[in-house]
């Protein structure tokens, strides 16, 4: 029989520690907020489950608000057992112990992940605007803070008057990256081609964007505002880990769901989703993901 050596024993050793605890490693245990929006939240929080829980790497609990107009007092919510939380929300105000909760949770460096139509909620909240950056209708305007878009390689603010908020045609559009190093954007393609989709513009707010990651141009042939926005960004607030993301309107069923379906926006919502909880990205780059001419689909909601 033949002796292994002492070193070889220890690297074997250790090869199965890192194996078991890299086996081992807990789910990222996320909260995702519903249950009011002006779109189909009782599709899109499904679907949203559906494509962080099948990565394996996050397991989500629902906090389903009173429908609109009801009695909101009671959705009082426990943010302390949570690396991320996921905004899908959009409608009555919250209770104000579940506003104290959610900025100290915020404060102390929480990670939270913006989802489209959620930056349209709480216009009046100035500490969730800037948790935003930027948001858009439920009454915005100059007074909510400027236009922000890409123009000549950088971001500009425009402070000229105008309503906070529009979008044109759902269309394909090709996102154009900004950032190369970034860890939610590493290794991706700088331009990708996004599943027709609704393409927010002119959204205004504090515009206190900490990384710009992708933007796309709103063109005036589909209604768009004829400029660069941006729709996929991280945000400064303080020590928090925000990412928000505009894109993945969801369709009338998770079955016909076309700009959730779109594989480049699923990888966005992992890498994004995982970055905030953590502050790094694990995965790799997917086979699958879009190029500047191709759309790629993940129709079960499943890395492929």
């Amino acid at each position: 029989m033949k002796h292994l050596s002492v070193g070889k024993l220890l690297f074997i050793v250790l090869s199965l520690f890192f194996t078991c605890t890299v086996s081992a490693k807990k789910p990222i245990k996320t909260l995702l907020i519903t249950g009011q929006n002006n779109h189909n939240w009782q599709v899109s929080h499904v679907v949203l489950k559906q494509i962080l829980e099948n990565s394996g790497r996050f397991d989500v609990d629902f906090a389903i608000s009173p429908s609109q107009g009801k009695d909101m007092s009671g959705f009082v919510l426990d943010f302390t057992p949570y690396q991320l939380v996921v905004l899908d929300y959009n409608g009555d105000s919250w209770p104000e112990e579940t506003n104290r909760r959610f900025l100290d949770y915020v404060n102390k460096g929480g990670g939270v992940l913006i989802y489209h139509a959620a930056d349209n909620a709480f216009s009046k909240w100035v500490e969730f605007n800037k948790i935003c950056a930027l948001g858009g209708w439920e009454g915005r305007n100059e007074t909510s803070g400027p236009y922000v878009y890409w123009q000549d390689g950088k971001l500009v603010k425009d402070s000229s008057a105008g309503v906070g908020g529009s979008h044109g045609q759902q269309h394909e559009y090709v996102l154009n990256g900004r950032d190369k190093v970034h860890p939610i954007v590493k290794g991706l393609p700088v331009k990708w081609r996004h599943a027709q989709d609704e393409l927010y513009d002119r959204m205004r707010g504090p515009g206190n964007i900490k990384d710009c990651l992708y933007t796309a141009y709103s063109d005036k042939s589909t209604n768009g505002s004829g400029r660069e926005e941006p729709l996929i960004f991280t945000v400064d607030y303080g020590n928090a880990r925000i990412f928000h993301i505009m894109i993945g309107h969801a369709g009338p069923t998770p079955e016909d769901n076309t700009a959730m379906q779109c594989t480049g926006f699923q990888v966005m919502v992992l890498r994004g989703a995982e970055w905030c909880a953590t502050g790094k990205v694990t995965q790799k780059v997917p086979k699958d993901f879009p190029t500047e001419s191709q759309v790629s689909y993940r129709r079960d909601y499943k890395e492929k």
